[in-house]
């Protein structure tokens, strides 16, 4: 009988992709995947490590599936977690047979005697590749992947990073910034046989720079990846890089969507923060693309409580929120990351006050995104079906803002258009045409007899 896998992935799109390519790489070496984690002969716990809330949530899942699991059963940490905290995730979890960083098999031998497989994730140890050594053959970026398993795919045509943002710890274990060629990406794209795709990267708009092409590359990219499905979608996009020759390509493909990196916009503590911009800027910008586009969507995050961070800065912010009507948003507490420019800056924000901005900042963008999702009530809108009575159109990205609730019968992988009847929140609820007419016709003729 063949071996049995369980994955469980935590973290961002780009983690959901590295776990597609080990699921793809361990079904090839034979294994089967696990109805459940307990009936798995090995479980993998594909990690994140970007800030401390993130972390935990990834020692949490550790633990847990530890206790789970059946007794013969190995359990593997990969991922963000164990490429930065190699030696030192090892030993504080003893519970775990393996930690595995970036381009090592996390596939150890089966356990022959009750002696456990030693964990080693040291600079110059198997479990995590030195530094300073080539990429190896077993490269997450370059393995293939299977088949889509839902009617949408993320698609990551980099690793790594090139910026310095002040915040962010990404750079220092997921390295330098590495893109897939074009050609490797549409082969990818064939063999994924969705109906969307989701192109992804720590910075997206930045693809091909590493490669001698500069910024241009991601326009070609996304007109090839456009002439292959019927939705492109674009996740990530740095707010300097989103020149006009990338907004057209863009709204060329149909899909007006436009997730900004934005972080603040305040402009003393965006240069704190090592990054561009400031909240006029990116009102011009969103402003210019609205009236190219009156339908586009926009989608940002911001941290909240960054070192220096005063009322000042945190009401710009409240103003930008209200004056930019973005339909998607996130707030996050800010983290200090240890070994980033951030984590030795003076300033920092109390607790509690961040608390209090955070609460503020949600309040009102979930009002705003309320609003405008009742402004779409008695619109006709495209959706595609992602399972039974669950769509999403243009306006939704799977698995991170709201969705379409469409009738039951409609099949995944299908687009359909409908007429927008309600708004819950977040979410949509969609009719067919039709039978949308159909019901307030019999409706009237009942009153009509009972009058």
């Amino acid at each position: 009988m063949a071996r049995t896998f369980w994955l469980e992935t935590l973290g961002c799109p780009k983690n959901q992709v590295d776990s597609d390519k080990l699921a793809g790489a361990m079904q090839r070496d034979g294994l089967e995947p696990a109805d459940a984690p307990d009936l798995a002969d090995l479980v993998v716990v594909n990690t994140c490590a970007f800030v401390e809330e993130a972390r935990q949530e990834s020692i949490d899942t550790v633990l847990a599936l530890s206790r789970e699991r059946a007794a013969h059963a190995q359990v593997v940490v990969t991922g963000c977690l164990a490429e930065r905290y190699g030696d030192e995730l090892a030993d504080a979890l003893p519970e775990v047979d393996l930690v595995a960083g970036f381009g090592v098999d996390v596939v150890p031998a089966p356990r022959s005697a009750p002696v456990p497989v030693t964990i080693s994730a040291g600079p110059a140890s198997a479990g995590r590749r030195p530094r300073s050594t080539p990429v190896p053959s077993f490269d997450l970026l370059e393995l293939p992947r299977p088949a889509a398993t839902a009617p949408w795919a993320y698609l990551k045509v980099a690793e790594g990073c090139d910026r310095a943002c002040g915040f962010c710890a990404i750079p220092s274990f997921r390295g330098k910034q590495r893109s897939r060629s074009i050609p490797d990406l549409l082969a990818e794209v064939d063999a994924l046989d969705a109906r969307e795709i989701v192109l992804v990267a720590q910075d997206l708009a930045s693809y091909g720079r590493d490669q001698g092409r500069g910024r241009r590359d991601l326009v070609p990219l996304v007109e090839a990846v456009a002439a292959r499905v019927d939705w492109v979608r674009l996740l990530y996009l740095y707010p300097s890089e989103l020149t006009a020759g990338l907004v057209d390509a863009v709204l060329a493909t149909g899909v007006p969507y436009f997730d900004l990196s934005l972080q603040h916009v305040s402009g003393p503590l965006l240069r704190r923060m090592r990054r561009w911009g400031d909240g006029d800027r990116f009102l011009g910008r969103i402003g210019a693309i609205r009236r190219d586009e009156p339908g586009a969507v926009f989608r940002s995050n911001f941290i909240v409580g960054y070192p220096g961070e005063t009322e000042g800065d945190h009401d710009q912010l409240l103003a930008f929120v209200e004056a930019a009507q973005l339909d998607w948003c996130g707030f996050f507490r800010f983290s200090r990351e240890p070994g980033t420019h951030a984590d030795g800056l003076d300033g920092q924000v109390p607790d509690g006050l961040v608390a209090e901005r955070l609460a503020e900042l949600c309040e009102r963008q979930d009002a705003i995104t309320a609003a405008r999702r009742d402004e779409l009530i008695g619109s006709e809108v495209r959706v595609l079906v992602d399972h039974p009575g669950t769509a999403r159109s243009y306006r939704e990205a799977p698995e991170i803002d709201g969705v379409v609730s469409v009738p039951d019968e409609l099949a995944p992988g299908t687009f359909a258009d409908l007429v927008v009847v309600d708004a819950l929140g977040p979410d949509l609820v969609a009719e067919i045409p039709d039978r949308r007419a159909a019901g307030v016709g019999a409706a009237a003729g009942e009153a009509g007899g009972a009058a």
